[in-house]
């Protein structure tokens, strides 16, 4: 009878023992499943996505070295292309642009690719340097805005920054607020500002001023897009002198040139937020209009 107890005894004992450990194994797996899901939960937390700007469609993610789009440090919200060649080709009109930057509501500025031919600024009088007035205005917008034949829909009207500019600025900021105080009539087509110049350039400490621009002109031009080998205007008027005005030199400096004198043109214009583009931006597969 003990012998019968004792194996009962036995039996039962061994049974609870194969219970708890299924329940311990049990509660380790679930804690280790839960442990997991909160370790992944917390990974993915952790995972912050790059910052980027909306180009047509396409999320292109922002750099903070070497060439590529940029955040703004200037203006919220906007984003610009810097560098020596970074991958910012655009097809337009069935020619190479290069996009400029994007807009706080998403539209592009895009520059042509090539200068066109040298004209005068001088709007015939040979001292003023008011774009409103100016040869240069009337030309891009009538003569040249023909020769733009395919998406010129997309071009959105533009009141383009024409305030002056201090000539031995060394502080870009106040620059860009200089060049914002005042502002264009609504046209399509216009031109770069200085500051615009200033800021394709990814060499900051040394190029990021008028002042530092030009004292560092063989090292500026090597990491700016926007350096073209040959004189180009800009929008943007010297702040004492009424016939001058801001040109990108051959050489790679800012200076103030004669609006009696002959440059070449590079246009800027600006194209609807609301535009789908494919491509990589690259020269050989350039962003497109679909």
């Amino acid at each position: 009878m003990r012998r019968r107890i004792t194996r009962k005894g036995r039996r039962k004992r061994n049974q609870i023992i194969v219970i708890s450990f299924l329940c311990l194994l049990l509660f380790l797996c679930v804690g280790y499943a839960a442990f997991g899901t909160q370790l992944s939960i917390r990974a993915k937390g952790n995972i912050k996505e790059k910052p980027h700007c909306m180009l047509g469609g396409i999320k292109v993610n922002t750099v903070t070295e070497g060439d590529g789009l940029y955040e703004d440090i200037y203006e919220e919200g906007k984003c610009i292309y810097k560098g020596a060649n970074p991958n910012n080709y655009i097809k337009f009109n069935d020619e190479i642009w290069r996009i400029l930057s994007i807009d706080l509501n998403g539209s592009l500025k895009i520059v042509r690719n090539e200068l066109l031919t040298s004209v005068v600024f001088d709007d015939g009088t040979g001292y003023s340097n008011a774009w409103e007035t100016s040869n240069i205005k009337i030309y891009l917008n009538s003569e040249y805005l023909k020769t733009i034949t395919i998406n010129q829909d997309k071009i959105i009207p533009y009141m383009w920054s024409i305030g002056a500019v201090i000539w031995d600025n060394n502080d870009l900021a106040s620059q860009i607020a200089d060049e914002n105080e005042a502002h264009s009539q609504s046209v399509s087509v216009g031109l770069i500002t200085a500051s615009e110049y200033l800021r394709a350039n990814t060499n900051i400490e040394q190029c990021g001023s008028n002042i530092l621009n030009n004292d560092n002109k063989n090292i500026c031009k090597i990491t700016n897009w926007l350096f073209k080998e040959k004189s180009y205007w800009t929008l943007s008027p010297r702040d004492s002198v009424s016939y001058g005005i801001y040109v990108v030199g051959f050489d790679g400096p800012l200076y103030g040139g004669s609006v009696l004198g002959s440059q070449y043109v590079l246009p800027a214009i600006n194209l609807s937020h609301d535009i789908t583009l494919s491509g990589k931006g690259t020269l050989s597969e350039p962003f497109e209009l679909v």
